[in-house]
């Protein structure tokens, strides 16, 4: 099957130039005439789809330049090289021409070698120009499918790994999967908010929501006779229990040992050991306050203690929201970051649709 000849379209009044140019480029190509600008322009609306435009300068109604720039406007023809042809050579309307959108310009009487040297270099750039935005395009969707990839491994092994926090710990998957759900519905509603709109892109969102099932897995370290023990703990067992957050910690530096730092892993690290930290410095493990400590850590602070507050423990019968978000609110200030504590205020109906959306088993 032969190759489809590439397409050109003249635009010349001069009945004595579109002769010498149809004698000279039919062969080789599929050549098409208009004899002034508007029979161009009503070919292109037509669905003429040329690979390249001579076009002459000096024509009546509709000259070269409006043509040219009619052409560049419409959506077919906008990356289509145009040749001028023209009996004007000063360098005024030549730089005129190239402005407009001119690939190039040939004067009249022309050379027959010039003519066929030029337009077959013309189109020998269009089809690089169209190789390489085909060969972009192709790249681009492998960046994405490999993205999507990582991404997918990514969220493979957070479940993983919080499955084995679920396993030794009284705490349910359901509990990972509202807190997870409750932290992007804090961060989506203060991204807005001037004090965190430069942190709380989609992209930090979407590190943040995966990262969190991770807040606990430092329990994994924790003893058994601690970690599930169904009565309060004693002084020394709660000083064991709060090392969780170092454990944790530890096993994520261990991580980006083997496989290198990213901003997930920074992120994570951020949640799993700075959770219980409090806004009037009272938490742990380092005692930090207000805005040392790190924004993902305050939202996880908040999304982890009204889950454990609604929800039922060993130790403990669940709250009901109403008496969770009087707790919550009464820590305004010293346990919870006051902006995350009048975002909970205003997400109230959404974090009791989270609440009943996963159900502990």
């Amino acid at each position: 099957m032969s190759e489809e000849k590439e397409k050109l379209l003249i635009v010349d009044d001069e009945v004595f130039y579109i002769d010498i140019l149809v004698d000279l480029l039919a062969k080789k190509y599929t050549v098409s005439v208009a004899k002034n600008g508007q029979q161009a322009l009503d070919r292109i609306e037509n669905g003429y789809c040329p690979d390249l435009v001579l076009l002459d300068v000096l024509m009546p109604d509709m000259n070269g330049y409006e043509v040219c720039q009619l052409l560049k406007m419409h959506e077919s023809t906008q990356d289509t090289p145009v040749i001028f042809l023209t009996v004007k050579s000063d360098v005024e309307s030549e730089i005129n021409g190239f402005e407009i959108g001119a690939a190039d310009y040939i004067s009249k009487p022309f050379s027959m070698p010039i003519v066929k040297a030029r337009v077959e270099t013309h189109l020998a750039l269009a089809r690089t120009r169209k190789r390489l935005e085909y060969e972009k395009s192709l790249l681009e969707v492998k960046i994405r499918e490999r993205t999507q990839e990582i991404s997918r491994t990514q969220d493979i092994a957070m479940y993983c790994m919080s499955t084995v926090v679920e396993a030794r710990d009284n705490e349910t998957g359901a509990h990972i999967r509202r807190t997870q759900h409750y932290i992007k519905a804090l961060a989506d509603r203060l991204r807005k908010h001037p004090e965190f709109a430069e942190t709380l892109t989609p992209d930090y969102i979407d590190m943040l929501y995966k990262s969190a099932p991770l807040h606990d897995i430092g329990k994994v370290a924790v003893p058994d006779a601690i970690l599930l023990k169904p009565g309060k703990l004693t002084p020394k067992e709660w000083e064991e229990m709060k090392k969780h957050t170092t454990y944790g910690l530890q096993a994520l530096e261990r991580t980006e040992v083997v496989y290198g730092s990213s901003s997930f892993l920074k992120i994570a690290k951020e949640i799993v050991y700075s959770h219980h930290e409090r806004w009037d410095g009272t938490g742990y493990p380092e005692g930090l306050f207000g805005k040392k400590i790190p924004l993902s850590a305050r939202l996880m602070a908040l999304a982890d203690c009204y889950d454990a507050l609604i929800s039922r423990r060993a130790y403990k019968e669940p709250f009901s929201h109403e008496e969770a978000r009087r707790i919550v609110i009464e820590g305004r200030g010293t346990h919870f970051d006051p902006y995350i504590v009048d975002a909970f205020i205003q997400l109230e109906s959404a974090f009791v649709s989270i609440a009943n959306q996963f159900v502990d088993e």
